[in-house]
């Protein structure tokens, strides 16, 4: 069980699988920017949390659920949960709602992964799907929540526990990913050691001359 104070957000599971060193920057770091793939996907989220919870027939739908898990060190935001009437219990079903179109890693599947683990927790029973909304095909994908994909989760959990704890930044690397960053003028990637040591004397420099 981890203590409150030690809780890691939900989005910094997807972060780490994007780039571990996104996600030092973000929470290790604190950096944050914002660019028209980050205000895109801020937008469609706005979209999912707004307006009241309501039941559909046997379907209560939750939006905008603030959830948790004690034994993973875990907290954040449910987009939706919809709760589904089976035998007299609500069972979750979590939906999480994505700007762009399905991806090629696993950085989605590991969020609504996640959520589910936090909801089991929470309501003490299985979660064995969710899905995933994406706004370009703009349909919604069922996730099979098996046992391969929890272990892979809960050990990406555990890395960004391990960074968070050792406050480690891995070293930047020019990757193809990187132009959609929100965080590339602060990240500097392929800069070089060489050429950043000297960009930072150069600071010191101007600093020296305008004092």
């Amino acid at each position: 069980m981890f203590p409150e104070e030690d809780y890691i957000q939900l989005s910094s599971i997807q972060h780490y699988i994007f780039c571990k060193r996104q996600c030092a920057l973000i929470h290790v770091e604190g950096l944050w920017a914002e660019n028209r793939f980050t205000a895109r996907g801020k937008i469609m989220h706005e979209r999912a949390d707004s307006g009241d919870d309501e039941t559909r027939g046997d379907m209560r739908i939750a939006r905008s659920l603030n959830i948790y898990s004690k034994r993973l060190g875990l907290s954040g935001r449910a987009d939706v949960v919809e709760f589904k009437k089976e035998g007299g219990t609500e069972h979750p079903f979590p939906v999480e709602y994505k700007s762009g179109q399905p991806k090629r890693d696993i950085c989605d599947l590991a969020q609504i992964c996640a959520q589910a683990l936090c909801l089991e927790e929470m309501t003490g029973l299985p979660v064995r799907e969710g899905a995933i909304y994406y706004g370009r095909p703009r349909r919604r994908l069922a996730v099979e929540l098996d046992d391969a994909l929890r272990r892979e989760t809960e050990d990406i959990i555990a890395a960004v526990h391990r960074m968070i704890e050792t406050r480690t930044v891995p070293a930047a690397k020019r990757e193809k990913k990187c132009d959609s960053c929100s965080l590339l003028e602060q990240c500097m990637p392929g800069i070089g050691e060489k050429r950043l040591a000297t960009y930072i004397r150069g600071l010191y420099t101007i600093d020296e001359e305008t004092s």
